[in-house]
């Protein structure tokens, strides 16, 4: 069963406005239960009004199951744009196919140099991001710049178009480790409404990308919406949620991460009716880790430098620091067009000061490729080297 048949058979509205209705014994129902064993309901009834007035206690029972099962440690990475060349329209990126911005595409030497400057930060884990240009970079880009940073930081992952099972196996072959796919929203409708044109308007597409690459032995998977395209905003919580519930049942070898990105001003001109609220971040992050109690989540620079302070002690589990979004940033600011604006301005060093100063350790590296399987045959196969990861059930 694939997330398409799950989502087929998951009331997502009903689920979401149970979050209005939901009582104080609904609440205390949800916090009380152990981890591992809260369902959809239990994640709807704790983002609702009536959890809104024990904010403070769900910020509590967050950070202890937090601490628990992560420790007090935060991972590092940083975004490196290769390129903001896109042929797709999406009314809200600043990538737009249609918008007049500086386009560049970096070569496989300009990324090369882009990485070196990240490495001597301190990065291990780089997010190699692109528009959606078959031609410029298509899946022989890809492969060729993942080799080439591969030698440079032990982990590499990609956030870019999606890609076949074949496709992504070949990535990994070429030393992707991880893969990270928002579907933006879930909802079908403002899916449409929001995607213009170009192959992103390929919904079922799509939300299997995460499937197939975990077939395809992709180490660490990323999923999300972006939160402010569809309202209500809960409804795209619970989608996302129970996209995440699946995955860590089909592609339980694969880590899994969650992002909670809010729209950010861009090129595009575009802005939400009715932004997510601070608070209302704050909730669904307590939400989530008492749901996904396993499940890393991921804040990024897109937030501003307080709140994401503030963040970090409940439940945050990956960030990122000193954040470019266009590309070629690092070496030279500005000379293309941004993706969206960053609201943490400062500097890796500060970001880091201000982890250990919250007592937490900022982790630069937690895998390396010689922790996976023998790269040799396995007995009885088909020559292929073992991933060290096992394949994701097609049940």
């Amino acid at each position: 069963m694939s997330f398409l048949d799950v989502m087929e058979r998951t009331p997502v509205r009903e689920i979401a406005a149970h979050s209005g209705r939901a009582s104080a014994a609904d609440v205390e129902r949800a916090l009380s239960k152990p981890a591992g064993a809260r369902d959809l309901w239990d994640f709807a009834a704790l983002l609702g009004p009536s959890a809104s007035e024990r904010i403070e206690d769900l910020a509590a029972a967050s950070r202890r199951l937090t601490e628990r099962r992560f420790g007090r440690t935060v991972h590092m990475y940083a975004p490196l744009y290769l390129s903001n060349d896109c042929l797709s329209t999406c009314s809200y990126c600043g990538f737009a196919r249609t918008l007049p911005v500086a386009r560049q595409t970096l070569p496989v030497e300009r990324a090369g140099a882009e990485g070196r400057l990240l490495a001597e930060q301190g990065f291990r884990h780089l997010l190699l991001l692109t528009g959606e240009h078959q031609k410029l970079t298509g899946v022989d880009f890809l492969v060729e710049h993942v080799r080439a940073l591969s030698q440079v930081v032990p982990q590499i992952s990609l956030e870019v178009q999606v890609w076949s099972e074949e496709q992504y196996r070949a990535l990994r072959e070429a030393g992707c480790d991880g893969v990270v796919i928002y579907q933006e929203t879930y909802d079908r409708g403002s899916y449409r409404r929001f995607h213009i044109a170009g192959k992103k308007r390929r919904y079922e597409w799509r939300i299997e990308g995460p499937e197939r690459a975990a077939r395809a032995g992709i180490r660490r998977i990323g999923i999300g919406a972006l939160l402010g395209l569809h309202e209500p905003w809960r409804e795209e919580a619970v989608a996302v949620a129970a996209h995440a519930q699946h995955l860590t049942k089909v592609a339980w070898r694969q880590e899994l991460t969650v992002s909670v990105p809010r729209l950010r001003p861009s090129a595009s001109g575009y802005s939400p009716e009715h932004p997510v609220t601070d608070r209302e971040l704050v909730q669904l992050i307590c939400a989530l880790r008492l749901l996904l109690p396993d499940v890393g989540l991921v804040l990024s620079t897109r937030e501003e430098a307080e709140l994401r302070d503030r963040l970090v002690p409940l439940g945050i589990t990956h960030t990122s620091a000193g954040s470019h979004t266009e590309p070629g940033g690092y070496g030279e600011p500005d000379a293309a067009g941004r993706q969206f604006e960053v609201a943490d301005g400062r500097s890796v060093a500060e970001v880091v000061a201000a982890i250990r100063a919250m007592g937490y350790e900022a982790v630069w590296k937690d895998w390396d490729r010689t922790m996976s399987a023998s790269a040799a045959p396995a007995p009885g196969g088909n020559g292929r080297p073992r991933s060290g990861v096992a394949p994701v059930s097609r049940a």
